[in-house]
């Protein structure tokens, strides 16, 4: 193993330790309620999740700057796997086998879907009409599931994790368009400078979106919310590069045919986790109580 490779391995545990830290402390945030935006501006693990957050894509864009996509996607995906004992540590309580299967069940299916799939080739971006295009469609989409989410009690929280995933996707997608205009490699030529602030400003919008779809995810728990997420992403990431950039799966129909087998397994795994029971650490022992609750102390005397 060359150096390289070593690095962007680090790089991209690194990476997912940072992804997984910053969940456990944003579930935190959601079991002690006060999800909204004014009270999570004055909470420091709220600054601490974000921080986190920023680090682990840097750290991510870092590894596969050393390393080929398909080293580093796989990695990225054991922030669920790190981030079940992590949470568990915190609340005090067991990882229960029924939450390692379905993780180990979700991590088979996204590490299958990302076998299959790619990035586009050197120069493919969107336009800036597709680009506004897929944004104006996010929009709509991330406000019919977030309102489905709300008259769910059960897959709110579903809900608002493929939310999460879908606008940290697009904003990936935007965020290649952004790049390419200042690099000059987009097929139609660079865009204006109020072209790109106009989707930076979108990237930034979508990404702080996700952020906060996310925090409103973990209020129904961490494990199902956050393996929707890291599957949503790279999901909405594939619909665009098939639908406009040319893109397709790996391997032609074996590819596509993969590609819905893993899908089934990482749905089986976010099923197992959905319905997964923590398993509380055995109490402590209380100490040695009266018999007889109901009966006085007798009093005490006092005689001259």
């Amino acid at each position: 193993m060359n150096e390289s490779a070593l690095l962007a391995i680090l790089l991209s545990l690194a990476s997912a330790a940072a992804y997984a830290l910053a969940a456990v402390g944003q579930s935190r945030l959601a079991a002690q309620g006060g999800g909204g935006i004014g009270q999570l501006l004055t909470r420091p693990l709220w600054w601490w999740a974000v921080g986190l957050n920023a680090a682990g894509a840097l750290m991510h864009v870092a590894a596969l700057h050393y390393g080929p996509l398909t080293l580093v996607q796989p990695l990225g995906a054991l922030t669920l796997v790190a981030a079940l004992p992590l949470s568990a540590y915190y609340e005090r309580r067991r990882v229960t086998r029924r939450e390692w299967r379905g993780a180990a069940w979700t991590l088979a299916g996204l590490t299958g879907l990302i076998a299959v799939t790619g990035p586009a080739s050197p120069g493919d971006a969107l336009s800036l009409r597709e680009a506004l295009a897929i944004a104006a469609a996010t929009a709509l989409l991330l406000a019919f599931l977030v309102r489905a989410g709300a008259h769910s009690a059960r897959g709110g929280g579903l809900g608002h994790a493929t939310a999460s995933g879908v606008a940290s996707g697009v904003a990936s997608a935007l965020t290649q368009t952004v790049t390419a205009s200042l690099a000059r490699e987009l097929p139609g030529g660079p865009l204006n400078w109020w072209q790109t602030a106009l989707l930076a400003v979108l990237v930034a919008t979508f990404a702080v979106g996700g952020l906060l779809l996310s925090q409103a995810a973990y209020r129904g728990g961490l494990a199902a919310p956050l393996a929707v997420v890291n599957l949503a992403n790279p999901a909405a990431a594939a619909v665009i590069g098939v639908a406009l950039l040319g893109e397709s799966f790996h391997g032609g129909p074996f590819g596509w045919l993969v590609a819905a087998a893993s899908a089934g397994l990482a749905a089986r795994g976010v099923i197992m986790l959905t319905g997964a029971t923590p398993a509380d650490l055995p109490a402590p022992v209380p100490a040695a109580l009266p018999t007889d609750l109901s009966a006085p102390e007798p009093a005490v005397r006092i005689t001259a």
